[in-house]
């Protein structure tokens, strides 16, 4: 009972948290986009965002490590195993380090290529190279400082991570408003983006620290520890293959859609994705707080309450989202002209196909933290088969009806894995 009430007590201080910030980002994004838009322009903005989607590509060398290493954590915080902890760690940092150096490798290779991807654009050369070696810096601080972040997560103090972030967040969008609408640089704008991500690096390794005193992982020692941890590459393998779908569905929908429409739409379509996204992570924050509780509920065992927690938290997901669909069907056109103007509305086509992804993201969650719990990542098919679904659909699709076409891909792929085949994986092979 202890026990529980532990997990109950720290999923609702990680709601808490999460939600506190959620509102607070929230007003201020869409403040910060109707500036950015206004005295930037929605080519830059466009431009910005798809950089990030190519530095995506390369992120893909992850690996799902840091899933697999939270896996592989839930057994040893269950049982307070410091020594193990440690251990663990330590070849988390080993392998972090080494991804680290490949996404450089890779990055200053695909840097070679930026002037064959823009080769049509009001920007010079030197912005974009700014921006996009601005972005892959942020992206291996993470590789190199930020890794003991895993272990938050796992141990349900995922709410320290969450604090930090975005109080640092929210004071870099601040200061990037201040200079755009003064200034107008765009290389002033992309320099506080790395300087922010430098100072929370600094300030979250002092935090972990503070929490984890007894926390002595040795990056040196993680080579001749990995042998003793079979089960993280085992796992890792598997989580790749999952990561390649999660890619394709979220970083390739910009790529697509500038290439069979416009830069300018990249930006149209990321100002109704930023609310969807948003709203996403409302839900998000408030239900993906019970994840880790959820690896710690399998790691004791009753299968009784683990049946029953997993209807009651899909439940929760279909009315939250069905709610949240009908409202945004109706309100969202006029937001969008009232926040930043009519000639930023989308058609209502795009709407609805928007809402359909947006609800089936929502309501996989459920599902997919129970699959994450019992560590089912061993159907690799599944993702290979959604991403060639995504793909193959969005090139045709998108060819001949645009931006519609691309989102009836992903849904198209949604579909057959997320709805049909998820659930039955977990029926079958979990409970």
């Amino acid at each position: 009972m202890p026990q529980q009430e532990s997990r109950v007590k720290k999923s609702l201080l990680n709601a808490r948290v999460n939600l506190i910030f959620y509102f607070l980002t929230l007003i201020l994004s869409f403040f910060s986009r109707k500036i950015f838009l206004d005295t930037l322009g929605a080519d830059f903005v466009g431009l910005t965002g798809t950089l990030q989607n190519l530095l995506g590509f390369l992120n893909l060398a992850e690996l799902g490590i840091g899933s697999a290493i939270g896996y592989v954590l839930y057994k040893p915080l269950f049982e307070h195993d410091e020594e193990k902890i440690n251990e663990i760690i330590s070849v988390f940092g080993y392998l972090y380090r080494w991804i680290g150096f490949i996404i450089l490798g890779a990055g200053i290779v695909l840097a070679c290529f930026l002037p064959l991807i823009f080769p049509n654009t009001e920007f010079e050369m030197g912005v974009i190279f700014f921006a996009y070696f601005s972005f892959l810096a942020s992206s291996l601080i993470g590789y190199f400082a930020n890794y003991k972040q895993t272990l938050l997560g796992a141990d349900q103090k995922n709410y320290v991570v969450t604090a930090y972030f975005q109080t640092a967040t929210i004071i870099k969008t601040l200061i990037q408003m201040a200079s755009a609408y003064y200034t107008g640089s765009y290389y002033l704008w992309v320099a506080i983006e790395l300087t922010f991500g430098i100072i929370y690096s600094f300030i979250l390794n002092w935090k972990i620290n503070q929490v984890y005193p007894w926390l002595r992982s040795e990056v040196r020692q993680g080579k001749q520890l990995f042998k003793k941890y079979p089960e993280v590459m085992k796992y890792t393998k598997q989580l790749f293959v999952h990561r390649i779908s999660a890619f394709a569905q979220f970083q390739m929908t910009p790529i697509l859609t500038y290439a069979f429409v416009s830069l300018q739409t990249v930006a149209y379509y990321g100002n109704y994705t930023i609310i969807t996204d948003k709203l996403n992570l409302l839900i998000s924050n408030f239900l993906n707080s019970t994840g880790a509780g959820v690896g710690n509920l399998i790691a004791e065992g009753d299968k009784s309450k683990i049946y029953r927690v997993y209807w009651e938290l899909m439940s929760i997901r279909f009315w939250i989202g069905g709610v949240i669909i009908f409202a945004m069907s109706q309100l969202l056109p006029s937001f969008i002209s009232l926040w930043l103007g009519q000639q930023y509305i989308l058609s209502d086509l795009v709407l609805y196909l928007l809402l359909i992804i947006f609800f089936i993201n929502i309501s996989r969650g459920a599902t997919e933290q129970f699959l994450y719990g019992y560590g089912l990542f061993y159907d690799t098919w599944a993702p290979l088969v959604e991403s060639a679904i995504f793909i193959i659909g969005a090139i045709i699709c998108g060819y001949f009806w645009g931006l519609k076409g691309i989102l009836l891909g992903n849904i198209s792929s949604l579909f057959v894995i997320v709805c049909l085949w998820k659930p039955y994986f977990l029926y079958s092979k979990g409970f």
